[in-house]
């Protein structure tokens, strides 16, 4: 069942400041996740602009910025958005919805979207995919982090505040289709076991999606209402 953005943006506005303090240095822990941000600085060596999706407190686009990627974040939650400007003054960051992205076509040279897709339903997962397609340029890269998965876990308490959301999990091979459907080539994943006393125990994936360099839409996204 779909979540409304609203409630999405709601929930991580209550949490903002429990979020940041809890996951501002996540990838000092978590070996796997700075070796794929550290590929795809490599692939996205040179090129711009390059944008960190879902980047909450901006663990992350801090790291790429580190590697000397020039990023900038977007989230849905004005307050998670806030929390990344204090302590990273030198950054971009905007408010955005990724199912009804603002950029124009063929505009942005590589992307970032680490969990960034935890509370969408599977509409929303191909919806948020047809739209990163859009937007890339030819030869452009996506990468994806997810919890694998089939059951949806319900929570009414997140960092000691109460909510009401749905955490999402997904099969690989629905999120390989997907990524095909839309025109994604070179589709790359990788999966792991969670880290004991680091994370949430749920078994990751990381995927990079390239889009074509002479791209010919397949039907889904010739057709999708853009």
């Amino acid at each position: 069942m779909a979540q409304g953005m609203s409630k999405v943006a709601k929930t991580y506005d209550t949490v903002a400041k429990e979020y940041a303090e809890t996951f501002c240095g996540e990838h000092e822990k978590k070996p796997c996740d700075r070796d794929v941000l550290q590929s795809f600085a490599r692939e996205t060596a040179g090129k711009k602009p390059v944008w960190d999706f879902g980047c909450g407190p901006g663990q992350t686009t801090q790291y790429l910025a580190d590697l000397g990627v020039e990023v900038s974040g977007l989230d849905l939650s004005a307050g998670l958005l806030e929390q990344a400007r204090i302590p990273h003054p030198g950054l971009h960051f905007r408010k955005a919805n990724m199912l009804d992205l603002d950029f124009e076509n063929q505009s942005i040279a590589g992307i970032v979207a680490f969990y960034a897709i935890v509370h969408f339903s599977e509409d929303q997962v191909e919806r948020a995919f047809r739209e990163v397609f859009r937007v890339l340029q030819p030869e452009g890269i996506f990468l994806l982090t997810y919890h694998i998965g089939e059951e949806p876990i319900h929570i009414k308490e997140f960092l000691g505040k109460a909510v009401d959301i749905s955490f999402m999990f997904f099969r690989t091979d629905f999120i390989s289709r997907c990524l095909e459907d839309c025109g994604f080539h070179s589709i790359d994943v990788s999966e792991r076991d969670p880290y004991p006393q680091v994370e949430y125990q749920s078994r990751r994936a990381y995927v990079f999606a390239k889009k074509p360099a002479a791209q010919e839409r397949p039907q889904l996204c010739a057709e999708a209402n853009w």
